[in-house]
């Protein structure tokens, strides 16, 4: 990564955060010179002469310039360690807020039903492994996971995983290699573990370019399953999952019963 990729990634990175993009790229500046003047801030900047005065104010008020008060005016920006502690200050903040917000926000009352059906969708293996530890939280009896992309394993989920343990549920953990499997009875030691004959999950022997990369079922009503391609590059590759709720839903008495399938342990209760 060159110098100016460098540069365009960091005022992205501060406009994430809330600045300008003005007030990024005068921050950016300062971070090249010890000091500077509004026209040198300009001449780096490429921000207009007139605008750096009104972006500097902001950036002072925000405690991440100081302004030294001579003829013309001279700036710099305060120290790395202090200004990333600022702006994560302001981000923390503002997530608090938020969620107070959110939680302060009324939920219209619906009449609840008995026979819910739910089917969802995600994408990006991030929101999908904070679903699926939801789910293994949300967990009261038993659940079935198996996993066929390593790369979904991580210390997030062995810590959920290990929560449901710690409760006593039923488990039973599925790996399509050995080294998964190994894995998960590393890291689980007191839990069923066994390598799933399911061959269709990978998509290979068919030479299918989506595989299947987990499946959650969880009391036997709510499943989760997700895929990936993967031969593709960057977003291509991108996970992405569906997870459906509910005892009579179609979506889930098909895909438990064919899950249970490779799971000689659990019997599905709908068979």
């Amino acid at each position: 990564m060159t110098k100016d990729d460098t540069t365009r990634e960091a005022i992205s990175l501060l406009q994430d955060l809330g600045l300008q993009e003005y007030e990024a790229r005068c921050f950016m500046a300062l971070n090249k010179l010890p000091s500077g003047t509004a026209k040198e801030i300009h001449e780096i900047s490429d921000v207009p002469r007139t605008r750096v005065y009104d972006a500097i104010r902001v950036l002072e008020s925000q405690g991440l310039v100081e302004v030294q008060h001579t003829s013309p005016q001279v700036y710099r920006a305060v120290d790395i360690d202090e200004a990333t502690q600022t702006l994560r200050q302001k981000y923390d903040n503002r997530i608090e807020t938020l969620e107070t917000h959110l939680k302060n926000t009324e939920v219209q009352d619906i009449e609840e039903n008995e026979h819910v059906q739910e089917v969802w969708s995600l994408t990006g293996h991030e929101a999908i492994e904070s679903r699926t530890i939801e789910l293994i939280d949300e967990a009261e009896s038993e659940i079935a996971f198996l996993v066929v992309d390593e790369d979904i394993l991580s210390e997030t989920l062995f810590d959920g995983l290990q929560e449901a343990v710690d409760r006593e549920l039923s488990m039973i953990l599925g790996g399509q290699t050995d080294a998964i499997t190994a894995a998960l009875g590393t890291e689980l030691p007191n839990t069923r573990v066994f390598e799933t004959g399911l061959d269709w999950l990978t998509g290979i022997e068919s030479d299918d370019e989506v595989a299947i990369s987990r499946i959650l079922l969880v009391d036997r009503e709510t499943l989760l399953i997700g895929s990936y391609y993967p031969n593709a590059a960057g977003e291509n590759a991108n996970e992405q999952a569906i997870f459906a709720r509910g005892l009579e839903n179609g979506i889930v008495v098909l895909l438990r019963r064919l899950v249970t399938a490779g799971l000689p342990a659990i019997k599905d209760p709908g068979s």
